[in-house]
């Protein structure tokens, strides 16, 4: 703590993140100056906060002076590394790092860290939550939207934290070290963000940078990715659907956990509430990561009966006229849409679009071909879809959501599917995929209220 004493610190972003990294540093007596690319406006509330914690501010624009003048620089996960200020900062040698990279040095418990492309939030919320039911003191956060740093304001220290981690956060973490690693799936994502899928998939690789053979790791059997690309030097556990070798895998309706010598310990599934093959895999690597955390047989069969499906993430929210409507507004991504369609056999009426985040579309090619009875596609992305995808299916191009669920809700008759999955970010129309989805529930509910029949 003592080196951040006095320093001169940029953080850059100031979301909860920014706030949380602010906060801890200006704790520690280090002089703050905050910066966004949004005005004063934009940022609302969070302004006063900062301005309450004695932290400097440049906002509208990145001066570049307050990024080459700094000790150091904290940027959120959000930030994209390849800001020109940033890169004239590492050009003449100012540390650029992220918040986990900022906490890492100071946390004392035990880590069990999650990523992935698709799964992070709900394998991390299942292993909290069976951790919790075998009564031990957990912190869970990281991406998942409790900063790790907010673990070092707390009084008591945490048996165990579970911690959700992007690649955005493991490309500026260098000395944080997970007792268990679980990285659930790598496929195209954020090329946007990243040069190529392999620079996409060496980022989530770097969750195990600083394993030792002390420490596990837990990684699908069925995904090329990471088997072959990560270099792993811890304990390897490996968790499959359908291999019977795996550590945990699915035998019928039960799921099998094996760990070391112990015996085999059977959970059953009937009455686990998430639906998709997707979901069955998130949970493998959470009971896997659960009982190598030393989580109790009985806490895990409770979460597995207990553990309903997140917001936003295949969220059945509404049934009307025997029309189901799910809310996937987190699917941002071309895989994930894919899982979500895979866990349907009703036609659905799929809308799908928003900011492009540049990968291929192509494999939606065969889930929409044979799932998709209309798909109504909106947002920056709109176009480029309809010409990749229009031909598969009925196709209708709308500008927007509210323009889009009439259209759905008028195409859907009872048994199908009304589903939102976009395969985009939201950052076209909304400030978040939260958002998003909040608007999609309240156009439908608003729309069906009242035994209304949709019309275009």
């Amino acid at each position: 703590m003592e080196e951040l004493k006095k320093k001169q610190i940029l953080v850059v972003g100031l979301a909860r993140t920014g706030l949380a990294v602010a906060n801890f540093l200006r704790q520690q007596g280090a002089s703050v100056t905050l910066t966004d690319c949004l005005s004063e406006t934009d940022l609302g509330s969070a302004v006063e906060a900062a301005r309450a914690l004695g932290c400097a501010l440049a906002l509208g624009e990145h001066p570049e002076e307050v990024f080459t003048k700094a000790d150091l620089i904290v940027v959120s996960p959000g930030v994209p590394l390849n800001l020109p200020p940033l890169q004239a900062a590492r050009s003449i040698g100012v540390p650029i790092i992220g918040e986990l990279e900022l906490a890492s040095g100071h946390l004392k418990s035990p880590i069990v860290a999650i990523s992935g492309t698709n799964g992070k939030t709900t394998t991390t919320a299942l292993v909290g939550d069976m951790l919790e039911r075998s009564g031990r003191s957990v912190f869970v956060g990281g991406n998942i939207g409790n900063p790790v740093l907010n673990v070092l304001q707390d009084k008591e220290t945490p048996e165990v934290m579970v911690v959700e981690v992007s690649s955005f956060q493991l490309d500026t973490m260098w000395s944080f070290h997970p007792q268990i690693a679980v990285l659930l799936n790598i496929s195209a994502d954020h090329l946007d963000r990243y040069d190529s899928f392999d620079s996409y998939v060496a980022s989530k690789c770097r969750l195990f940078a600083n394993q030792t053979e002390n420490d596990i790791a837990i990684v699908p059997a069925d995904d090329p990715s990471v088997t072959t690309s990560c270099e792993i030097r811890g304990r390897l556990l490996r968790f499959s659907r359908t291999a019977s070798m795996a550590a945990a895998h699915i035998q019928g309706n039960h799921l099998v956990c094996r760990v070391e010598q112990a015996p085999d310990q059977r959970y059953h599934l009937g009455r686990w509430q998430l639906q998709g093959r997707h979901n069955q895999e998130n949970l493998l690597a959470a009971v896997l990561a659960a009982t190598c955390t030393g989580a109790v047989p009985e806490a895990i069969q409770q979460t597995i009966q207990s553990f309903k499906p997140l917001p936003h993430r295949l969220e059945l929210f509404h049934v009307w006229r025997g029309i189901r409507f799910y809310n996937d507004s987190k699917a941002t991504n071309v895989d994930s849409v894919v899982r979500s369609l895979e866990s349907f056999n009703a036609p659905v009426v799929l809308i799908a679009g928003g900011r492009d985040k540049e990968g291929s579309y192509a494999p939606l090619a065969v889930p929409i071909r044979k799932r998709v009875k209309l798909l109504v596609l909106v947002g920056e992305a709109r176009f480029r879809l309809a010409k990749e995808l229009g031909q598969l299916t009925h196709t209708i191009v709308v500008d927007t959501l509210e323009a889009a669920v009439p259209v759905a809700v008028d195409a859907a008759v009872p048994g199908d599917v009304v589903l939102l999955s976009p395969a985009c970010s939201s950052f076209d129309l909304y400030e978040n995929y939260q958002a998003r989805g909040d608007h999609f529930r309240s156009l439908v509910t608003g729309l069906t209220a009242g035994g209304r029949q949709g019309v275009m």
